[in-house]
């Protein structure tokens, strides 16, 4: 069975914990596949993943291979899988846009994105490269806020005619003219609406140790604030840019 291949945007912490988890996964079977909620899925297995492509910003990843560059700064979550073998595929530079916010500087190197100085690729560099590395499937996990940078790679991803996968709080898959634009293209594109109750999901979320949870509908779309579920299961409000500089300190403080 063939592989699937896929290219990814924004080598940061959720990247650094789907490449440990191909590997750790290599050496487990269905009984032992913890963290898991599918061990197959038609067929494919977690390790059945090959990444074809990467991009990031930050001069300590650009280059690198992009098993070396999962574990650099900023990166910090945990490490559970620390010999993950190469790739073969070095991070190349991607574009800036609002994927970098200037109160950013203000912080320590390892708790913040030192932007590389190669110059930025045009959209015809992104496209080529996606092309080229036959990725399927072009995974967002750029920083959330990132929304120019997120438009700009899923316009990348339907000139390349590749699947769009985006696993940040931006719309495209829920907003019908970016739907639109895939589906005229064949493109499959998707959003995350398990047929589950919100409490179930919320529990689902609870179980697995998220820190926070975001809570999103029509409500919060008309006020601009996002609900926020925290571990301990209490609720709260903030506005977006708020909540990610809350979320910045706690990460400088170490406390997620």
């Amino acid at each position: 069975m063939d592989k699937i291949k896929i290219a990814i945007v924004g080598v940061g912490n959720c990247t650094s914990s789907l490449l440990q988890g191909i590997e750790y996964y290599k050496y487990k079977d269905s009984k032992d596949a913890i963290g898991l909620m599918h061990w197959e899925i038609n067929g494919y297995k977690p390790y059945d993943i090959e990444v074809a492509a990467a991009f990031d910003i930050d001069k300590r990843k650009v280059g690198k291979d992009v098993s070396e560059a999962i574990f650099e700064y900023p990166n910090c979550t945990v490490v559970f899988c620390k010999d993950v073998p190469k790739a073969d595929v070095k991070v190349k530079m991607g574009v800036i846009l609002d994927g970098f916010s200037d109160h950013m500087k203000n912080y320590d190197d390892r708790y913040t994105f030192v932007l590389n100085n190669e110059n930025e690729p045009s959209k015809e560099d992104i496209v080529n490269t996606l092309k080229e590395s036959g990725a399927e499937m072009l995974l967002n996990y750029l920083p959330v806020g990132s929304e120019e940078a997120t438009k700009f790679y899923a316009e990348c991803a339907l000139e390349a005619r590749v699947a769009f996968i985006n696993n940040i709080p931006s719309f495209i898959a829920s907003d019908p003219e970016w739907a639109k634009k895939f589906e005229e293209k064949n493109i499959r594109v998707e959003v995350d609406e398990r047929e589950e109750s919100v409490g179930k999901k919320i529990a689902d979320s609870r179980k697995q140790r998220i820190p926070y949870t975001i809570v999103f509908g029509e409500k919060e779309e008309k006020s601009e604030e996002l609900s926020i579920r925290l571990r301990s299961g209490k609720v709260e409000k903030f506005g977006i840019n708020k909540f990610v500089e809350k979320v910045e300190e706690e990460i400088d403080k170490k406390q997620i």
